[in-house]
């Protein structure tokens, strides 16, 4: 009778690929390309989904924090 519907969080997520850090710094050069563009389209008014703009400003956030992540245990394996 009652069905359970699946949840996001039922969904298992694919593994990510380790990346280096120059990998990182190349992957948010493009993002931030990517965000002026879309800035750009939405100003010119040819922007389809104006939600690709939130959703490029967070995975530039997930990148800065990656890299982040990725600078702290190379300088605590350094000391």
């Amino acid at each position: 009778m009652a069905e359970k519907k699946a949840t996001k969080a039922a969904a298992a997520k694919p593994a990510q690929e380790v990346k280096t850090l120059a990998q990182l710094h190349e992957e948010l050069a493009t993002k931030r390309k990517e965000l002026v563009d879309a800035t750009r389209g939405l100003r010119a008014g040819e922007l389809q989904n104006p939600r690709v703009l939130r959703a490029t400003r967070k995975e530039i956030a997930r990148l800065l924090t990656a890299i982040n992540a990725a600078q702290q245990v190379s300088e605590e394996g350094e000391k």
